[in-house]
């Protein structure tokens, strides 16, 4: 008597549910190669996702969450696969997106600095007072310098 070892396996459905991540979504990064061909079920026909791929589209998951590129998460998934010996590596990746949002982040306070400004202004004007209006835009014209 042999016995044969079951490898549990998620459909689609499921996966996308674990994940947050669309079904379009999941099978978009089998087309690209970013998630790794999916077997079907001989029996019905459908996809069957390993623990082990589940895993890797849990990992793409949080990545995407974080806004990284496809490119960074294939950088990363080429990565993963080494282990500790991608530390530095791995680090990096991580430290030059956490950076690029540090600057996204300036760039919109500046805009969200603005448009303050500019809600100010105009209902300084609605209400019809001139000088308010006309003090606000002074302050605001150093903020324009700021966009460029």
């Amino acid at each position: 008597m042999s016995s044969v070892q079951h490898q549990e396996t998620y459909t689609i459905h499921e996966v996308a549910q674990r994940s947050g991540l669309s079904i379009p979504t999941l099978r978009y990064y089998e087309e690209i190669g970013l998630v790794p061909d999916v077997g079907r079920d001989t029996s019905s026909g459908h996809r069957r996702y390993s623990a082990d791929t589940v895993q890797i589209i849990e990992s793409l998951a949080n990545l995407r969450a974080v806004g990284m590129s496809i490119e960074e998460m294939r950088t990363y998934l080429t990565l993963r696969e080494q282990g500790d010996e991608t530390a530095v590596e791995k680090r990096e990746l991580f430290q030059a997106h956490a950076e690029e949002l540090g600057k996204q982040i300036a760039r919109l306070q500046i805009r969200q600095r603005y448009l303050s400004f500019k809600v100010t202004y105009w209902d300084a004007r609605a209400r019809g007072d001139l000088d308010e209006a006309a003090r606000i835009a002074l302050e605001y014209e150093s903020i324009v310098k700021d966009l460029r």
